[in-house]
């Protein structure tokens, strides 16, 4: 299965080397001998697709292999955020969903992400089924399965396509307060990074500014990951126009960035801090919260104040979704931009948090830029930093061994505590080091936060220097 492999949100591979149809089709029939058993399958399986190379001609490939199967599938008619399959399913009471995305990942990959009947991503034993599953097909010498053509299939309505954005537009309209966006005149510029939310904020909201708004597979040669060094053009564009917030989406707009009117980026930890709250304290909502080890710490301290239970979970927001279905969860968020909350989806979505920002914008009638300052004002400054590194497998080996020895210090920095929930993260005076690897990539992320930015370089340079 080298040439398979699930990490934290599905298999991803590079296009062409191991992401091909042939393995396409062997995951897909897994995917579907999986959800056979389900007990919504007669509602079939709803499979979305994003805008990279290849993306809808493989879900029509995925689409044929899972109704040759005896599997009802519910099909994107256009390119769709991984948000939108979500919603779909849960509107449609479909057993389960695939989105095939690379999300966030470099133009040369592409990706199959499995959903649950919940609206969310599969559970990781989920997922250990569909390997299951997995594990003979590989092994056969053709793919098990009769493919029927995909034009009989959608004749007799065992693949149906379906308006996924519209769904999802209609759905977001009922719980972002809009009008008051309108009335109050929060200008908003939106960047699509040439991602599957193309298309979305102008129907939501008129004169919404959009940049990298078509379809473009390369990404421009850029990153589709919104993080402050992929979003200069963005900071720009929000500087010149004189509006209020930029709003960023990733790969499949399930992540979220943001400039403000400064043109300065706030990132997911701001974001997540600003959300939290305002559903606190201006919506009165009651429950818990959740966030993955790489994630501020400002975030404890608000919900030792507020008196929330905090739950934390390793990197991948599957560990977020499965306590967003199961408890009670106000918010849940990731530091990669993913952030779920109550009353929308166990999912996270880009699009809908960009527009919960702007919303709190308008009903407290302050800049972004002051939002964030609150924040400082209150709990102290926080800063955070992420340096990935491409790295062979020898140089992955060499400082996974390295850090499994625990060292007592991280260049200058005395380590205090460490915590091995999720790869290496060291606890140092006023701040904290974590080191993990990929699970998608060949690299290793070195993750830092302190109380200035200065202090945050000089942490991940003593950490990536090993």
């Amino acid at each position: 299965m080298a040439s398979i492999k699930f990490g934290t949100d599905g298999w991803r591979g590079v296009i062409a080397e191991d992401f091909t149809f042939a393995n396409l089709q062997k995951v897909a029939l897994a995917t579907a001998r999986y959800f056979k058993k389900h007990k919504k399958i007669k509602n079939g399986i709803v499979i979305g697709y994003d805008a990279r190379f290849l993306s809808e001609e493989f879900a029509h490939a995925a689409a044929q292999v899972i109704a040759s199967a005896g599997v009802k599938v519910k099909l994107a008619d256009k390119i769709s955020s991984t948000p939108m399959t979500s919603l779909g399913i849960v509107k449609m009471n479909a057993a389960g969903g695939v989105v095939i995305t690379a999300s966030h990942n470099p133009a040369k990959y592409n990706g199959f992400k499995i959903k649950g009947d919940f609206g969310g991503p599969a559970h990781p034993e989920m997922v250990a089924k569909v390997e299951q599953q997995l594990a003979p097909i590989l092994k056969a010498k053709e793919l098990p399965l009769k493919l029927k053509p995909f034009d009989d299939l959608v004749k007799k309505k065992i693949i149906e396509f379906v308006d996924l954005t519209s769904i999802y537009v209609e759905d977001i309209k009922t719980k972002i307060e809009f009008d008051l966006i309108k009335v109050v005149g929060v200008k908003i510029m939106y960047d699509a990074m040439f991602g599957a939310g193309q298309g979305v904020p102008e129907m939501l909201i008129p004169n919404v500014g959009t940049i990298r708004s078509s379809l473009n597979p390369s990404f421009g040669g850029g990153h589709p990951e919104p993080l402050a060094q992929n979003l200069e053009e963005l900071a720009v564009e929000v500087r010149a126009g004189g509006y209020d917030i930029g709003i960023a989406t990733d790969g499949d707009a399930d992540r979220v960035g943001a400039i403000d009117e400064n043109g300065n980026f706030v990132d997911s930890h701001r974001i997540f801090a600003i959300l939290l709250k305002y559903l606190v304290e201006r919506k009165h909502y009651k429950g818990e919260v959740a966030k993955s080890l790489s994630v501020s710490e400002i975030i404890p301290k608000m919900c030792a104040k507020y008196g929330i239970t905090l739950n934390e979970t390793p990197v991948g927001f599957k560990y977020l979704c499965r306590l967003m279905v199961e408890r009670d969860i106000i918010i849940a968020g990731e530091e990669s931009g993913g952030l779920g909350v109550k009353g929308h989806l166990p999912e996270r979505d880009g699009i809908f948090v960009g527009f919960l920002l702007a919303e709190i914008m308008a009903v407290r009638r302050m800049k972004l830029s002051q939002l964030v300052q609150e924040l400082f004002d209150e709990y102290g400054e926080y800063h955070f930093g992420r340096i990935d590194a491409h790295v062979t497998e020898q140089e992955k080996k060499k400082i996974v061994g390295y850090y499994s020895k625990k060292p007592k210090k991280i260049g200058a920095f005395t380590v205090h505590r460490i915590d091995t929930t999720d790869g290496f993260k060291f606890f140092v005076d006023g701040g904290w080091i974590l080191v993990r690897a990929s699970g998608t990539e060949p690299l290793i992320r070195f993750y830092a936060e302190a109380s200035s930015p200065d202090k945050v370089q000089a942490m991940l340079k003593a950490a990536s220097k090993i």
